[in-house]
């Protein structure tokens, strides 16, 4: 059909190097190649920032493969298609002539399509006996072939980036998230340190976050806040750890005394045996030394739902923990020993902490008899378990100054 024949433009449209390398790239074209008219024209619309073509410009373009009578295009189907202005633009939603005009220009600015013009202009096919097309001139859409790889390119880096920039911001909303509840509960519970002035620098870097803003942008920003975090993060863990009485410093000692066999038990044999609740036996008004009891509820506060009242101290807590245990299905004997390796004060804080975790945890008796040999190698630390959990509840309170 010769429907490769570069020809220059119809009137006053100039001709150009760019025109003259597109009809030869179409020439190109691999025998046997074929691609699917309707996927090639999904990678453009995914792609259109990398390939530099505007909304308008593909909508006419859809128009122009509507037009196209196969859903594959390929040399031996023909690569030509020649509706007039006015068929394409009822095709383009009755897209006005004047906007036809300067969407197909950009098309073949873009180097989609390849004008072939008519002496006169005219868009027409010349058919032979039984209705075969013998020469065409329109629009050839031979660059949707030669092109096709670099449009999937396009879409997949389109893609690509669009993940790269969604994981960004998720990072972003989980920093200022926990940026701004750790700041708050540090305040809350009085620990050391110039929250004020991280307060400040969260704010700073919050506020200078762009409601449109590329992936570079974003990843400073992350960086920004990430190493903020861990400042905060520091910061709560040195306070934690100076308050907490089960560090490992003191574990060889617990063990030592733990492992003496003529040592008191403190829980009475019958109410071991009856699952019934284990009285701790430090007054009730003494505090012990350790977390302040209201960062443990606020790490951990589905375990005020099962008092009796309400957990106004640390024997409260122990008393509630003995019951929650037997919820959890964890065994009188299992929490006997972790109360005896770790203390119970701190064996209370475990077991709020699984109960906050139950739906993660398939056996708490097994979850609770790990940490405890843990501990009893020395190699258990409730501090972090509890900024896990406070972390992970994001418990909120109300920020002064």
């Amino acid at each position: 059909m010769g429907t490769h024949i570069a020809t220059t433009p119809f009137g006053r449209r100039p001709m150009t190097l760019a025109l003259v390398q597109a009809n030869a790239a179409a020439r190109e074209i691999p025998q046997g190649f074929v691609v699917e008219k309707w996927q090639v024209y999904r990678w453009l619309c995914e792609g259109k920032s990398i390939i530099g073509v505007g909304d308008r410009a593909l909508a006419v373009l859809s128009g122009l493969l509507s037009f196209y009578p196969d859903d594959q295009i390929s040399e031996e189907n023909g690569l030509m298609v020649f509706p007039s202005n006015a068929q394409l633009s009822m095709r383009a939603h009755g897209m006005a002539d004047s906007t036809l005009r300067r969407n197909l220009a950009e098309l073949v600015t873009c180097g989609l399509i390849i004008r072939r013009d008519s002496p006169n202009g005219k868009r027409f096919a010349r058919k032979g006996q039984g209705g075969t097309v013998m020469e065409a001139f329109g629009f050839s859409l031979a660059p949707l072939l030669t092109r096709a790889q670099e449009f999937q390119r396009a879409a997949e880096q389109v893609r690509a980036d669009s993940r790269a920039l969604k994981l960004m911001r998720e990072r972003i909303t989980l920093h200022r998230r926990d940026i701004y509840k750790l700041v708050e509960a540090a305040i809350d519970e009085g620990a050391p340190g110039d929250w004020g002035a991280i307060w400040a620098r969260f704010r700073a870097i919050v506020e200078a976050i762009p409601r449109r803003a590329e992936l570079s942008e974003l990843e400073g920003i992350v960086a920004e806040l990430t190493m903020l975090h861990d400042e905060v993060d520091s910061m709560l863990e040195s306070f934690m750890n100076f308050t907490d009485p089960s560090g490992n410093e003191s574990q060889p000692e617990r063990q030592q005394s733990d492992s003496n066999t003529d040592s008191t038990s403190e829980f009475e044999p019958a109410l071991e045996k009856s699952g019934a609740t284990v009285e701790p036996r430090r007054p009730a008004d003494e505090k012990p030394k350790g977390y302040p009891i209201g960062l443990v509820l606020k790490a951990c506060p589905e375990i005020a739902d099962y008092a009796a009242d309400r957990i106004a101290n640390w024997r409260d807590l122990m008393i509630t923990a003995a019951q929650v245990r037997g919820y959890l299905g964890v065994s009188p004997s299992a929490y006997e020993e972790a109360c005896h390796v770790m203390g119970q004060e701190v064996a209370a804080i475990v077991i709020a902490c699984i109960l906050q975790r139950a739906q993660h945890i398939n056996s708490a008796g097994g979850y609770l008899r790990v940490l405890t040999e843990k501990a009893r190698a020395g190699q258990f630390s409730v501090g972090p378990m509890l900024m896990a959990a406070l972390k992970a509840n994001g418990a909120t309170v109300r920020m002064t100054g």
